[in-house]
C-alpha cells in the first residue's frame, strides 16, 4: 500500500468521542427539521449579537446553500440586517441573477449587484500564461470574498458563510474564497439536508429542484465535475465522518472501494483548508496551540 493510498482500517476519526444525534438509525441523514431550524436561528443571532453587531452581508448566488443561509438570516436577525451581494461574471447564468433577485424579493432583504468581470479580466489580462478554469474560478471566489468583506464594513456587519458539509468535507471550495466568512450556519448540514431543511423553511422550489452549480462556466454543475451524486457522497460521508464506521464495513453495506478511497482521499487530502495556518512553534505559548481561547474571550 503506498502513501496515497488510504488504510482501510483507519476511520475518518479523531480522538473525540462521537457527538450524538437525535436521527433515525436507519437512515442517518435525517433531521429533526423544526429542532435544527431553531438551533441554526439562534446560532446567527447569538452570534451575531454578541459581537456588538446586528447585521451580516452575503454572497446573494441564486443557490440553495445561500439562499438557506439568507431565510436562516432573516429569522434570526429580520430582514433589514440582512444584505445580499450580487456578484457575476461574464459568463454567469441569467438564471444566477434571477434567482438571487427573487430570494431578495421574497425575503424583503437589501441587494446589490456588483460585477467582478473588470478585476478578475484585467488580471489575467498582464499575465502570459493561459490561465486554466480552476485557476480563473478560485480568483473569481477570492475577488467575490474581497467585496463581501469590503461590504461587510460599509454595512457594518459579519459575513455570513454559504458552504455546507459535505464541500467542506471534500475541499470543494476555494481557501479564503468562499470556504471563507465570519460565521456559518449551514457547514454542519449535508447537501441533502440542505435540500430538506430549505423545503422545510419554504425556499421557492426551482431554487430547491435546480442542480447545484457554482456557475463557473456554462453548463457547468456540481455533480458532473465531481464525479458523483450528493445523494450517492452525503450517504457515505455520514457513515464515515459522524458514525465512524471503518471503511471495511462501509463495503459489506454496499460502498464500492473505488468510492469510498476515492471519497476518503479528498477529505484527508484537503484538511488543510479547514484548519487555521500552521505557525512554527518557537515560543512557549503559540497561538491556536498553547495560546488558545474562545473567540469572545475578553469581550
Amino acid at each position: 500500500m503506498n502513501a496515497a493510498t488510504p488504510d482501510p482500517n483507519r476511520p475518518l476519526a479523531d480522538t473525540n468521542p462521537p457527538c450524538p444525534h437525535s436521527v433515525d438509525a436507519q437512515d442517518p441523514l435525517v433531521l429533526n427539521l423544526p429542532l435544527v431550524r431553531k438551533i441554526l436561528v439562534g446560532f446567527i443571532r447569538n452570534e451575531v449579537l454578541r459581537t456588538g453587531l446586528k447585521r451580516v452581508v452575503f454572497g446573494l448566488s441564486g443557490g440553495i446553500d445561500s439562499t438557506l443561509a439568507a431565510y436562516l438570516a432573516a429569522e434570526a436577525l429580520g430582514p433589514e440586517n440582512v444584505m445580499g451581494v450580487r456578484m457575476p461574471y461574464s459568463s454567469s447564468s441569467s438564471e444566477t441573477m434571477e434567482h438571487g433577485q427573487l430570494v431578495a424579493e421574497r425575503l424583503g432583504i437589501e441587494s446589490k449587484t456588483l460585477s467582478i468581470a473588470n478585476q478578475v479580466d484585467t488580471y489575467f489580462a498582464q499575465l502570459d500564461d493561459d490561465a486554466s478554469r480552476l485557476r480563473r474560478a478560485n480568483m473569481m471566489a477570492r475577488q467575490r470574498m474581497t467585496i463581501l468583506y469590503d461590504q461587510s464594513a460599509a454595512f457594518g456587519a459579519l459575513v455570513l458563510g454559504t458552504s455546507n458539509k459535505t464541500e467542506l468535507l471534500l475541499g470543494y471550495g476555494t481557501l479564503h474564497g468562499d470556504m471563507a466568512s465570519a460565521l456559518n450556519p449551514i457547514g454542519d448540514l449535508y447537501k441533502t439536508q440542505i435540500w430538506e431543511l430549505s423545503e422545510h423553511m419554504g425556499v421557492p422550489a426551482e431554487i430547491v429542484k435546480k442542480p447545484p452549480t457554482a456557475d463557473l462556466w456554462a453548463g457547468q454543475t456540481d455533480e458532473s465535475e465531481l464525479g458523483f451524486s450528493y445523494a450517492d457522497v452525503d450517504r457515505l460521508l455520514v457513515r464515515m465522518v459522524d458514525l465512524r464506521i471503518p471503511l471495511d464495513v462501509l463495503e459489506k453495506q454496499g460502498f464500492t472501494n473505488v468510492f469510498i478511497e476515492r471519497v476518503t482521499r479528498m477529505v484527508r487530502t484537503t484538511q488543510f483548508k479547514r484548519r487555521l495556518p500552521l505557525i512554527a512553534k518557537v515560543g512557549p505559548r503559540t497561538i491556536d496551540r498553547d495560546f488558545r481561547y474562545s473567540r469572545d474571550w475578553g469581550t
